[in-house]
């Protein structure tokens, strides 16, 4: 469950629990089970709901949606170290393709590079001011990927690049400030986006603004969100991944505390 590869031996010391998922998010979701135990046996009664697909489409999420059974709250967990998070930020997945002209690259005059033109769109997205929230934080961006060439002595036809931006507001002139500063050089396509959110909060709990993205805005059939889980996002999805083993049981009492408040 919402797990990347590549998948790394398990272990446990004294305080920590590693391996691929600890943090994100079987840990989690063993914290969730418990909570859900305990809190049945004090007769008050939650439902767990476990998806598919958070780390690609959501897929998991969107079929759910489609299901619901009149929850009110949902409380969501991701690792956010027992802090409840004010807001989410969102996602926005951009392509860029430049296509050229191919040549030997000792006459470059009577071809077009594709990477060129991919470059210098670049180099304009990174000049771009993003956006900021106060409370937030900035919008940033990520060049994941950049594909493009054939061979070192013919110029490039074709290049491409995968971007990925987090969001704190709404994506409409972030859009259109991409498309408008390098549709001359290179195709533009938004190929996903998922939502920012601002989230509730309970009283009593330490907050923090989660500047990842999650299943909550294809959830939005199954009550009001809350996003809260043990662990820490910055080991997620790395060789050295871990959860402390008293964030786990910190957790579940808070799961418990959080789902009587809501229910009274």
């Amino acid at each position: 469950m919402d797990t990347v590869p590549p998948f790394i031996t398990s272990s446990e010391d004294a305080g920590r629990i590693y391996g691929r998922g600890s943090c994100d998010a079987k840990g989690i979701i063993a914290a969730q089970i418990l909570a859900a135990e305990k809190l049945r046996g004090a007769g008050v009664f939650v439902g767990l709901l476990f998806l598919v697909g958070e780390e690609r489409d959501s897929i998991g999420a969107k079929l759910a949606n489609q299901h619901p059974i009149g929850a009110r709250f949902m409380i969501n967990g991701e690792p956010t170290e027992n802090k409840l998070a004010l807001a989410s930020k969102g996602a926005l997945h951009v392509e860029l393709v430049a296509r050229g002209k191919m040549a030997h690259s000792a006459y470059p005059e009577l071809g077009e590079s594709a990477i060129d033109k991919l470059v210098e769109a670049l180099h304009r997205l990174h000049a771009m001011k993003l956006p900021e929230d106060t409370e937030v934080g900035p919008c940033t961006k990520n060049v994941g990927s950049i594909q493009g060439g054939r061979a070192p002595n013919v110029i490039s036809d074709f290049a491409k690049a995968d971007l990925f931006y987090r969001l704190v507001g709404p994506a409409d002139a972030l859009r259109r400030e991409i498309t408008e500063s390098v549709s001359e050089l290179s195709e533009v396509r938004f190929t996903r986006e998922t939502p920012f959110l601002r989230l509730r909060t309970l009283d009593g709990l330490p907050t923090m603004v989660a500047a990842f993205t999650t299943d909550v805005p294809s959830l939005t059939n199954w009550g009001e969100p809350l996003l809260l889980g043990p662990g820490s996002i910055h080991v997620a999805h790395t060789e050295g991944e871990f959860v402390e083993k008293a964030q786990l049981v910190e957790a579940v009492e808070i799961y418990c505390s959080m789902a009587k408040k809501l229910g009274s």
